[in-house]
């Protein structure tokens, strides 16, 4: 019986003595994959981007006074999210970064694009089967990045029309709806003047806080479900009316289409702008205190 617990008594002292020295042994070093920068290049820095497709037209952008502008396949505004999405593959890291000496082993022998950010080209291949990120080449380089900045730079053409009916420096200092059907009778104007709203119709008993209202929750939020280009028939007539800037020009907008959505067109832009019907009644039928 004694020897039975002498014996449990030195399995217990060779088991503590195996974890302290466990416990205290030197323990390997763990690696870490370090992370690289694909690029260094300022985004800030770039003012032409060109993306060329295998078999498609390449598209091709500017920026002028602070502003990107469509140049090719057509001329337009554009969305400064869908350009910061382009231009976000500067700002990519990756741990996996490969030479460039074999391009046909990661598809840039044929790449399925290409982008050129000013005078730097990244190279779009082909897919890792087992993570699902792409390979781009980069210089001497190729990195295996998320598919999201092939995917930036593939978006259709127009999902990179900007999408505000106004340029940021097209600011509003009035409106001439009298062309419209529901105000051609009386016709209707606003102009607005330190801070507030002039109308020109004789019946209208404006409120000052419903027109400023009015005006930052429909024309100070105006953005477009859908844009496309189009080519302005100068022979055909629409409903119209007329936006008065600040900076002393006017634009002309068509209605061309009321139901089941609002169709707007600037002929001086060759775009159309796509609003939900409730939204177009709205801005074209300010609270000016008259019947209608």
């Amino acid at each position: 019986m004694k020897s039975r617990w002498l014996i449990n008594l030195a399995l217990l002292v060779v088991v503590v003595g195996v974890a302290l020295a466990l416990n205290y042994a030197p323990k390997p070093k763990e690696e870490h994959a370090v992370a690289v920068a694909v690029s260094t290049l300022d985004p800030s820095a770039i003012s032409k981007i060109s993306i060329e497709f295998p078999a498609k037209k390449p598209v091709a952008l500017e920026k002028r006074d602070g502003r990107w502008f469509l140049t090719q396949p057509y001329a337009a505004r554009a969305g400064q999210e869908p350009v910061d999405k382009i231009l976000s593959i500067l700002g990519a890291t990756t741990v996996d970064k490969f030479d460039a000496a074999d391009p046909a082993r990661y598809g840039l022998d044929h790449p399925a694009l290409k982008l050129k950010l000013g005078a730097e080209e990244f190279s779009f291949g082909t897919f890792n089967p087992v993570s699902g990120m792409q390979y781009v080449g980069y210089k001497n380089s190729v990195y295996l990045v998320s598919s999201n900045y092939s995917e930036a730079a593939s978006i259709q053409v127009v999902e990179m029309i900007d999408k505000n009916l106004l340029a940021p420096d097209e600011q509003i200092a009035g409106f001439d709806f009298s062309r419209l059907e529901q105000w051609e009778d009386k016709g209707l104007r606003l102009e607005q003047a330190d801070g507030l709203w002039r109308v020109t119709r004789s019946d209208a008993k404006p409120n000052q806080n419903d027109l400023k209202q009015w005006f930052a929750d429909s024309w100070g939020t105006l953005i477009a479900l859908s844009v496309e280009p189009y080519t302005p028939d100068r022979k055909a007539k629409y409903p119209s009316f007329e936006i008065k800037l600040k900076n002393g020009k006017t634009l002309h907008i068509d209605k061309q289409g009321e139901s089941p959505e609002l169709v707007l067109a600037r002929p001086d832009e060759g775009i159309l702008y796509r609003f939900p019907q409730d939204v177009g009644f709205v801005i074209l039928n300010p609270p000016v205190g008259s019947p209608r």
